[in-house]
């Protein structure tokens, strides 16, 4: 890189991670890196770090971890580091008092062709409204969130089975690759960005913050719907639905993975049936094959070996 550029990393999960280590092995000076606080959890309440600290540790790079983005010994120690340009990933909502600070400014990657799919669970999302296609976005970040001049975009085409854990994977990946590509471009000149408003969309989605309650299945939907949301949560957070055993009335739930649709009948019966490729439950108009699901209190599991231990006509599904 001949004009070598200082610059603050902001991220906190694997997908962070993967694209600070990215930007090391670029030569990109990181001269400090800003992460969540360690949190305590499991039994022993253990502090954990997140995957971006330690791969800050992994490379003894600078380390912040603010409560508060606004706290005034946070901003003059961010401050202090003199840095030409932050590069966000998979991190909070800043404050102008910190995103306007360097003189490149702040941009961040988002995992979706803005101006689609703003918000915090993108990949979720594309898969669960049954898109084909969706991709990485760099931009300037500005005072409303995911709204700022894009610098760069890379699609790629989704699968038609594919998990938000798979794409997530692929975009990950894409999203170093264009980063890095950006940080590269912003160290050689001086780059306005595209405005958002200059992107023609028939329609531009949203893409919320899911909860646990959004997560639960509704069968009366067409097998495609179906499936894409199944695979749109899979394997996090889990899509779920409700059981009930036919001999105590005991609901239980029960999370569903790795679906797959059928062109089998579900109209006339609505009885979950064993197949030799999956469980299968009846949606609007055919089956959904399923073959890992995990009940609660236990772990996820094949369905071969969830049946050599449940009678399928024990349980009737939730409607």
């Amino acid at each position: 890189m001949n004009n070598k550029l200082r610059i603050v990393f902001m991220g906190t999960p694997e997908f962070a991670s993967h694209i600070l280590e990215s930007l090391l092995h670029a030569g990109v000076e990181i001269v400090g890196v800003v992460t969540a606080p360690d949190k305590p959890s499991g039994r022993g309440q253990k502090l954990n770090k997140s995957a971006v600290k330690v791969c800050a540790e992994e490379n003894q790079l600078n380390i912040l971890q603010p409560t508060n983005l606004k706290q005034e010994d946070f901003l003059k120690e961010l401050k202090a580091l003199n840095a030409d340009l932050f590069v966000v990933v998979a991190f909070r909502m800043l404050p102008e008092a910190v995103w306007s600070m360097p003189v490149k400014g702040t941009i961040n990657l988002h995992a979706s062709l803005l101006p689609d799919y703003r918000g915090a669970a993108p990949i979720n999302w594309a898969i669960i409204n049954g898109e084909t296609k969706t991709g990485v976005t760099t931009f300037f970040i500005e005072k409303e969130i995911d709204t700022g001049k894009i610098i760069e975009q890379e699609e790629v085409i989704i699968g038609e089975d594919e998990t938000v854990g798979q794409l997530h994977d692929r975009l990950m990946e894409l999203g170093a690759k264009v980063t890095v590509s950006t940080v590269l471009q912003l160290a050689e000149k001086d780059i306005e960005g595209i405005s958002q408003q200059n992107y023609t969309l028939s329609e531009i989605h949203h893409a919320p913050k899911i909860f646990k309650d959004d997560c639960k299945i509704n069968f009366d939907q067409s097998v495609d719907k179906v499936h894409n949301f199944v695979r749109g949560l899979d394997p996090y957070p889990g899509a779920w639905t409700t059981l009930t055993n036919r001999h105590d009335q005991k609901k239980s739930t029960f999370k569903l993975f790795n679906a797959q649709k059928t062109e089998v009948s579900s109209k006339s019966n609505k009885e979950l049936v064993a197949e030799k490729d999956g469980i299968y439950f009846p949606t609007e108009d055919f089956y959904l094959s399923i073959k890992d699901i995990q009940m609660e209190g236990k772990r996820r599991m094949d369905f071969k070996s969830f049946l050599a231990g449940n009678k399928l006509e024990d349980w009737v599904l939730e409607q």
